[in-house]
C-alpha cells in the first residue's frame, strides 16, 4: 500500500536530494519520537520512511548515489530492528537527516 501516492506518481522525481532526504528526515523524528510509546504511529513512520527511501532509489537522477542512498536505507533497517549491527538509532537517524530539511528550506 503506498502511503505517498501523489509522490509515487511522479512528484517525488521532481523535489531536490535535500528536499526528499529532509521528508525521509521528518518520518525519522517521527518514528524517534514513537518509539516505545505508540507503536501504531512509530510503525507508521518507519512505513512511510522505507517508502520515501524506495522512491529515492528510483530516482534517476541519483544513479551516482545509489550506494550512499541504499546504505542510508541500511541504517533506518539497522535502527529499526533495534541498531544490532550498526548500533543506528531513530535518534542518529534523525540528527543526520535533520541538516537536509534545514537547506531544502532555504
Amino acid at each position: 500500500m503506498t502511503q505517498h501516492s501523489l509522490l509515487a506518481a511522479g512528484r517525488w522525481h521532481t523535489l531536490s536530494l535535500a528536499q526528499q532526504l529532509g521528508n525521509i528526515g521528518s518520518e525519522m523524528s517521527r518514528a524517534a519520537r514513537w518509539q516505545g510509546k505508540d507503536t501504531e504511529r512509530f510503525e507508521g513512520a518507519v512505513a512511510r520512511a522505507f517508502e520515501l527511501l524506495d522512491l529515492t532509489l528510483q530516482d534517476p537522477r541519483w544513479k551516482h548515489r545509489l550506494k550512499e542512498i541504499a546504505r542510508l536505507r541500511e541504517a533506518v533497517a539497522d535502527a529499526y530492528l533495534g541498531g544490532t549491527q550498526y548500533r543506528t538509532s531513530f535518534q542518529d537517524l534523525d540528527s543526520y537527516l535533520m541538516p537536509f530539511a534545514l537547506l531544502a528550506r532555504l
